[in-house]
């Protein structure tokens, strides 16, 4: 089965989301978080399907009154990484912002996660801010932000 364009998220897909959530150790959204922000019109969920499973997923956030837009996860199956499928859910990400009259992008990501760095950077993230201990682990973490130039 081809693969799908990122959609947004419904209920329906909770337990999907949850089950790729626990693929990763610490800092997971629970079900309660899920919930609140799909019930949110400051928050947009998005999900990429592969072989007809949910495969990656991501978080949008918006703040009345700002045109800066907050990614706040982006997660893809381990399984079915080096697929393009980050990628195109950050370029969703940036659509979507975009479309809502924001300006910048910015995220938080983990300072040894060099694979999420490198999607990043390589999308023309830049680094406005280290985060010394900013997970819950303890962790370093980054900000990164990115200018959204409208389209001609």
């Amino acid at each position: 089965m081809p693969d799908s364009a990122p959609r947004d998220a419904t209920p329906a897909d909770l337990p999907a989301l949850l089950a790729l959530e626990a693929q990763f150790p610490g800092d997971r959204m629970s079900a309660r978080q899920y919930r609140r922000h799909l019930a949110s019109p400051r928050a947009r969920i998005r999900v990429a399907e592969r072989d007809g499973t949910l495969a990656g997923a991501s978080v949008l956030l918006f703040r009345a009154g700002s045109a800066t837009a907050r990614l706040y996860s982006i997660v893809v199956d381990p399984a079915r990484r080096g697929q393009g499928l980050g990628r195109r859910l950050l370029d969703d990400a940036e659509n979507l912002a975009r479309a809502r009259g924001c300006t910048r992008l910015r995220l938080e990501v983990r300072a040894d996660n060099p694979a999420a760095l490198a999607l990043y950077e390589g999308a023309g993230y830049r680094r406005l801010a280290a985060l010394p201990g900013y997970y819950e682990d303890g962790g370093d973490g980054l900000r990164l932000e990115k200018a959204l130039p409208t389209p001609p």
